[in-house]
């Protein structure tokens, strides 16, 4: 225990209560998972240094994002944490018209799908596509391009051994109502959404309608401050809308699984996450006291 750092005890102690606690928690705080840490941290850790990290903060999953775009440690970060029994549950593909299209991958991307034939663990794709495969198009060209870049992806992710999801990230493609659009063309099961607070400020006063078309294709949210007018990365309880956020859906039927954002270049990533913990240890006990109401 006196290796372990002041900041590590107080998420210990956080997920201790979140656990431990009487009442009956809505959200396990103890099963979120981080996203966006590689590439988004002032200390640059290596991957033995971030599993060391996430082993220490008590993190049994996250998931892995490119990063610097730097590809060469990937395998080697996924035997490490596949060895600490930790998950990676997603890893992201970006996709852009200049270098994608469908048959030709960028040689980064083919890159990301080589190392993913060659790890044990088989993380969901989250994609996504840049806006400059929609510029100058109709609403109705713009499905018709994506529809047909998701079912390639789709075909490639069945390759590797790993399930695909659309993920927001602003433009056409990560408005929520085009992607569920796209999976009611496709029709495919076995496709669902990510959706990030962090890309969602537009969509803040329409969020409980889109919840309800929205929760029956979730497989993941991931969650951070929300304020309409920004910034797009805010820590969680810093924000106007998060808490309504995640009690609309609930009300809907959606309990996870949950993320947590890094997403800070400049600040120590374990800093960041131990705030998002706290935040949405507070948000959740917030939760609970409506609920019994």
């Amino acid at each position: 225990m006196k290796n372990l750092t002041r900041l590590t005890i107080l998420i210990l102690v956080l997920f201790q209560f979140s656990c431990n606690s009487n009442e009956a928690y809505r959200i396990e705080v103890t099963e979120v998972s981080p996203w966006c840490i590689l590439g988004f941290d002032a200390l640059d850790r290596t991957p033995k240094e971030r599993i060391a990290m996430l082993n220490e903060m008590g993190f049994s999953k996250y998931g892995f994002n490119k990063g610097k775009g730097d590809l060469t440690t990937m395998i080697e970060e996924f035997k490490l944490a596949r060895e600490h029994d930790i998950e990676i549950t997603s890893i992201f593909l970006w996709l852009n018209s200049k270098r994608d299209s469908i048959g030709t991958l960028s040689p980064s991307n083919q890159e990301l799908l080589g190392n993913l034939k060659k790890v044990g663990q088989k993380p969901t794709i989250w994609v996504s596509l840049s806006n400059n495969f929609f510029e100058g198009k109709t609403h109705q060209e713009s499905l018709e391009v994506a529809v047909e870049m998701i079912r390639f992806i789709k075909g490639q992710a069945d390759e590797v051994g790993s399930e695909l999801a659309l993920y927001n990230h602003r433009g056409w493609f990560g408005n929520p109502h085009h992607q569920i659009e796209i999976l009611n063309q496709l029709k495919d099961k076995s496709l669902t959404m990510v959706f990030n607070f962090h890309h969602a400020h537009e969509y803040v006063d329409e969020f409980p309608e889109i919840v309800k078309k929205m929760t029956p294709y979730l497989s993941y949210v991931n969650v951070s401050g929300v304020k309409k007018e920004g910034p797009e990365i805010l820590s969680i309880g810093d924000g106007d809308h998060e808490y309504e956020m995640i009690e609309n859906l609930l009300d809907e039927g959606y309990n996870g699984p949950w993320g947590v954002l890094g997403h800070i270049k400049t600040e120590d990533v374990q800093k960041v996450l131990t705030r998002n913990i706290k935040g949405l240890t507070l948000l959740n006990s917030q939760l609970k006291k409506e609920a019994v109401k």
